[in-house]
């Protein structure tokens, strides 16, 4: 015989319902030849709907331990959890709040509650609380990154204006600059003009964090388009150790030397540890500073195919098979053109080869190993414009975009703390609980709650969800 939990009740209403739900199960399709007359006919029962009350109140628990129920503004939360949910426009967030069993905000009420994330700078506060829910191992290494987000417009407008795309889009864009942590919980957003350059967003973004937490001994990775001479300085003044990839415009000195000797070839993962001379970014004498290169076959591997490439290219641009466009092998004096074999030779003696630039005094290893943490700054990118749809559709004023990558920021923060605790991906998190749903049936014209079946993987998710994060 089969056995189905069908509920704990609380009360004699409960109870009630409880016996007609199992009076229906025992009689499933078949006809009752009036076994159970009596119980179904005292007893009016109808569903009225269901919905996945637990989705919303685990991911609103998540949003309590972080700290972000101290802004006590629940119509934030409410815009926080539903773009976790399914992310749309803030006025179809009234839809999405509607069919997960809550009370939804107006559509006036939403717009009110942005103005309240501008006024009051509630990114401010939402950082604060990050670094007091992050881990002391999360901010040994902070990971700084940037993308943009572009705008279906005609017009520019002094902040969205066109600029070096990352997604290869012609139409106006802004950049946004990402902190996060080492395990990619986000510490700090900011966004910028456009056409900002790269290298001048990280300065203003670890001045922010400099001056909320200055006492905190900080080192930041970054690639290099994050690197100039004036910033370099500027993260030594600050106070910040650093980690940071080298542009390699030549062969390092130490590898050259090296690999003179006809019988010395590099190995996989071989190391130089060295230093260079490089300008402060004012008039002071040059600085002597650290790089480690490090050889690995497989860049290598890829490094030479991406240079036969752009050589094939080349050649066929020389040629006229094909159409001219800038290509670094190129070389053009007037009508003539040829290619730089100089150039081709030299790119082809660095394949494999990248330099880091750091302050710390500890192994080369383990500066090659924070560095590479970078992918989880690039994995919370990818997650705020996949999962959360981060681009900023439906706002056209920079305050209404600003609050938007707010209620961005809150929901990355949930989504990477909920991953961190049950090693599940958001998106799996968010549809195996959406199943999960809360019943309201009506009993004589009475509404009752149903509480759903937990199942044993269900229960675990809850336990994780309690738990300190790390522990």
């Amino acid at each position: 015989m089969r056995t189905v939990h069908v509920g704990t009740a609380h009360s004699e209403d409960d109870l009630e319902l409880l016996v007609a739900l199992a009076h229906d199960i025992i009689r499933g399709d078949q006809q009752t030849l009036g076994l159970f007359e009596k119980a179904t006919d005292s007893v009016g029962l109808m569903m009225q709907r269901a919905y996945p009350k637990l989705l919303y109140d685990s991911l609103g628990r998540v949003f309590d331990q972080l700290g972000f129920d101290q802004l006590t503004d629940e119509v934030f939360k409410q815009l926080v959890i539903a773009r976790l949910i399914e992310p749309t426009s803030k006025l179809d967030t009234i839809r999405v709040l509607e069919h997960i069993g809550q009370l939804p905000p107006a559509n006036t009420e939403i717009h009110r509650c942005l103005r309240r994330v501008i006024d009051n700078n509630y990114r401010a506060s939402l950082s604060e609380l990050c670094f007091s829910a992050a881990t002391p191992e999360a901010l040994s290494l902070l990971l700084y990154d940037v993308t943009t987000l572009y705008f279906e417009v005609q017009k520019e407008d002094g902040y969205r204006v066109p600029g070096m795309s990352k997604e290869r889009r012609l139409e106006p864009q802004i950049t946004v600059g990402l902190l996060v942590g080492r395990d990619g919980f986000p510490l700090e957003i900011a966004s910028f003009e456009g056409n900002r350059a790269e290298v001048k967003t990280i300065v203003e973004v670890l001045e922010a964090f400099k001056s909320r937490h200055p006492g905190a001994d900080i080192t930041v990775t970054a690639d290099a388009a994050m690197l100039s001479s004036g910033n370099i300085q500027t993260l030594e003044e600050m106070g910040y150790h650093y980690i940071i990839a080298s542009r390699l415009a030549k062969t390092p000195y130490a590898i050259a030397e090296y690999t003179k000797d006809f019988d010395a070839v590099l190995t996989d993962g071989q190391i130089f540890d060295t230093t260079v001379e490089m300008n402060t970014g004012t008039s002071a004498p040059r600085m002597s500073r650290r790089i480690i290169y490090q050889y690995r076959e497989k860049r290598a591997r890829l490094d030479l195919l991406n240079i036969d490439k752009l050589l094939t290219k080349a050649q066929r641009m020389v040629s006229g098979q094909a159409e001219f466009k800038r290509n670094r092998f190129l070389k053009v004096s007037g009508s003539i053109k040829e290619i730089n074999y100089a150039l081709v030779e030299t790119s082809r003696q660095r394949a494999g080869i990248k330099g880091y630039l750091t302050d710390l005094d500890v192994a080369p290893e383990e500066v090659i190993s924070a560095y590479h943490q970078l992918f989880q700054v690039e994995r919370s990118f990818r997650m705020t414009k996949s999962d959360l749809k981060a681009r900023p559709v439906f706002h056209r004023l920079r305050d209404s975009i600003e609050a938007h990558l707010t209620v961005v920021f809150a929901a990355l923060a949930i989504a990477r703390r909920i991953e961190a605790k049950t090693q599940m991906s958001i998106k799996r998190f968010i549809n195996t609980l959406r199943s999960v749903q809360t019943g309201v049936v009506l009993v004589n014209g009475r509404p009752r709650i149903v509480e759903p079946y937990l199942s044993p993987e269900i229960r675990r998710l809850l336990s994780l969800l309690k738990q300190e994060c790390g522990s």
